[in-house]
């Protein structure tokens, strides 16, 4: 395994402050999601498949970052209404909770409607377990429950913001993925940030600095391998058109 099962570190964070200025949506009429819109018309879109904790606080403020980057913003509850408590109880039978299942599945077929394109997770879930043959891009913030066979089964440009501290992505699981990342012929890369641990990019201190820091960075280097990606994609798929045009055909009016 490229990185080790969840851990109560999965659900341990603080609440960020603000208000969320999205909505509540209905996919396919039966699974939850919370989309975020910019205030310009566009037609590209970031999936953001969240942590343990689902559709909270600090996802949804999450989502209206990446909308305020231009990008339309949807976070699924994969965990058909029953996420993780955030900072859980002593004694919270987390494997337990998982074998309950998710609506992963279903989803697949109901998220047609995005055409693929990006795709951004916190921990709790691995990006290659969404095959969405469009996606453009992959960003993933200190994963959990990655197999070897299935991080050499992506395809596509991965980003990774990893933690020092981090007992589910230890030094000896980020080697491992970097030498399985180093035989596929997708682009990658992977940003070390100190000092900070499990979680710190979707539900760090952000009254410490350093957390701050290193979240903050961590959502950049999302956005700026979002859209070098896209620009890359499409220049190289039709030369003689601009990228900005070629990114803005992905989704339906909606």
């Amino acid at each position: 395994m490229s990185s080790r099962p969840p851990a109560a570190c999965c659900a341990t964070g603080t609440l960020h402050q603000g208000t969320p200025v999205g909505t509540m949506v209905k996919i396919d009429g039966k699974i939850d999601g919370y989309r975020a819109k910019p205030s310009a018309q566009t037609r590209t879109a970031i999936l953001y498949i969240p942590d343990i904790v689902g559709i909270w606080q600090n996802s949804k403020l999450m989502a209206d970052a990446f909308a305020e980057q231009g990008y339309v913003c949807l976070v699924v509850d994969i965990f058909n209404g029953d996420p993780a408590p955030l900072n859980m109880p002593d004694g919270f039978d987390i494997m337990g909770w998982l074998t309950k299942g998710s609506q992963g599945d279903k989803l697949l077929a109901r998220l047609a409607i995005l055409s693929g394109r990006n795709l951004v997770s916190g921990c709790g879930g691995a990006v290659h377990r969404w095959p969405l043959p469009l996606v453009v891009a992959w960003f993933k913030s200190h994963p959990s429950f990655v197999e070897e066979q299935e991080l050499s089964a992506v395809v596509g440009p991965l980003s990774i913001a990893a933690a020092e501290h981090d007992d589910i992505f230890p030094v000896e699981k980020r080697h491992e993925s970097e030498a399985i990342l180093s035989k596929s012929k997708n682009e990658w890369q992977i940003n070390l940030f100190s000092g900070v641990h499990h979680g710190f990019a979707v539900r760090g201190d952000m009254s410490d600095s350093k957390q701050r820091f290193a979240k903050e960075q961590a959502f950049n280097q999302a956005v700026a391998w979002f859209k070098t990606k896209y620009q890359e994609q499409a220049l190289n798929s039709y030369p003689e058109v601009s990228a900005s045009i070629l990114a803005a055909i992905s989704l339906p009016d909606s």
